[in-house]
């Protein structure tokens, strides 16, 4: 590999992307040309200045509006020719290594089109969506009542965390996370863009099924780590705009690719969504309420 894009887009993030940008400078990929693209979704917040001011070798795209996740990502996809692209979320931090040592193995593996690695929280626990398989009805339901997040919970329940590869483990996966995806070039051309339906979620599940739909096979190595603050771009509890963000990407993901084929079924799984955004729509605005009570308290 002779070249990497890595694109990473921004909203409202100015410090993270400050880290993650310093992270780049200090573990970068050596085994060729890497070319840094940051696209700010008008932050608003000082954030491009910051990237003109203290980064001026990364290629900056200014955005007139927040247009998602999908459509400020596909802004450099559309135009970048190099080897491989690498989607990064300005919420993660690269460690020594790890750039090169996932390019040795997407080049090492021509069936593997898309590269997702093991990426572990601010304090060091390991972030369970980064290797995740399609969900099932039972399994998305197990995983969002927490059923299927708990330890030595049945395989059938916690489906969605693909539990038959160790964390430290690599091989085939369904699906990697969105905060880091590297790309194979060729796949890419063969895929396509993200669909820019998904305004926020759900887009890199998409993009990891229609991978798998062409042939191209999505691996995670578990032997290269990357920090990766969750929710650092879109805070603790979601708002009302990421929340139904969310839910409409859920059904979209399963109009999509699954409904069709059983009516009963089809209208369960969507009342389903339904029911569960409201339920998060009340806990996130509960919670914010709280927010400012509990931290008097502790001061």
């Amino acid at each position: 590999m002779r070249s990497l894009d890595v694109v990473i887009v921004s909203y409202r993030c100015r410090e993270l992307l400050e880290r993650c940008l310093r992270s780049l400078d200090r573990h970068p990929f050596t085994h060729g040309e890497m070319r840094v693209h940051v696209v700010d979704n008008a932050s608003g917040d000082g954030t491009a200045e910051l990237v003109e001011r203290r980064f001026p070798h990364v290629r900056l795209q200014r955005l007139e509006r927040n247009v998602g996740f999908s459509v400020a990502n596909n802004a450099v996809l559309r135009h970048a020719d190099g080897d491989a692209v690498l989607l990064l979320n300005p919420d993660t931090e690269m460690t020594a290594g790890a750039l090169d040592a996932l390019a040795l193995r997407l080049a090492a593996r021509p069936d593997v089109g898309m590269l997702g690695c093991r990426l572990v929280l601010d304090d060091g626990s390991f972030d369970h969506a980064a290797k995740r398989s399609f969900p099932t009805p039972l399994s998305a339901l197990a995983h969002f009542a927490g059923v299927g997040r708990r330890a030595g919970a049945d395989r059938r329940l916690a489906q969605y965390r693909a539990p038959q590869l160790g964390e430290h483990d690599s091989g085939e996966v369904d699906a990697v996370n969105g905060a880091f995806m590297l790309v194979r070039r060729e796949a890419l051309d063969d895929v396509g863009l993200l669909d820019e339906r998904y305004w926020l979620y759900m887009e890199d599940l998409d993009w990891c099924y229609r991978f798998h739909q062409r042939g191209w096979r999505v691996w995670y190595e578990g032997g290269v780590t990357v920090v990766h603050v969750k929710g650092g771009t879109s805070g603790r509890h979601r708002r009302l705009r990421q929340n139904v963000a969310f839910h409409r990407g859920m059904a979209r993901f399963y109009r999509k690719f699954h409904a069709g084929r059983n009516p009963l079924l089809d209208g369960a799984v969507l009342v389903g969504i339904g029911a569960k955004l409201a339920l998060a729509v009340s806990r996130s605005a509960l919670a914010r309420a709280l927010a400012p009570r509990a931290r008097q308290a502790r001061a």
